[in-house]
C-alpha cells in the first residue's frame, strides 16, 4: 500500500465548501484512477487545517496519479484553500487485513458511540 499525504489550509469559513468539493468532485475523480483504494481526510478543530491521505495499491499507481491527475485536483482545490497543498508520499509498512479494517457507521453522532472512536466500529 502507498499513500499520498496532502496538507493544506482552508480559506476562512471554507470547511463546507471544501467538504462539498471533496465529495462532489475529487472523490469521484479518484475512484476512476487505477489502483485507488481510499481517501481519508482530517479537518482539525480550528476549521482550517486539513490533512488528506489517498491510499493506493502500489507506488506506481500513486505516481501515475501524481503525474497525470494531481494537477487537476490542485486546480479544483484552489478556490477553497490558501496557497498550494503540500504533498508528501508515504509508504505503508503494514497492510490491514480485511477482518481488521475500520468501518464507518453512518448516522452515529460523534461522542455517541461505544468506547471506541466516535462514529467508527472495529471488526475483530
Amino acid at each position: 500500500m502507498f499513500a499520498h499525504k496532502l496538507s493544506m489550509y482552508l480559506k476562512n469559513d471554507g470547511a463546507l465548501a471544501f467538504k462539498h468539493r471533496i465529495e462532489a468532485d475529487i472523490i469521484p475523480l479518484l475512484r476512476k484512477q487505477k489502483g485507488f483504494l481510499e481517501e481519508i481526510t482530517f479537518l482539525y478543530l480550528n476549521g482550517r487545517e486539513v490533512h488528506a491521505f489517498s491510499l493506493w495499491e502500489s507506488a506506481e499507481h500513486a505516481e501515475a496519479f501524481n503525474r497525470g491527475t494531481y494537477p487537476e485536483v490542485a486546480r479544483m482545490l484552489a478556490s477553497v484553500i490558501e496557497g498550494m497543498p503540500r504533498y508528501r508520499p508515504t509508504r505503508s509498512l503494514i497492510r490491514p487485513s480485511p477482518e481488521r479494517r475500520c468501518r464507518f457507521r453512518p448516522g452515529v453522532a460523534p461522542g455517541r458511540s461505544s468506547r471506541r472512536a466516535p462514529g467508527y466500529q472495529f471488526r475483530n
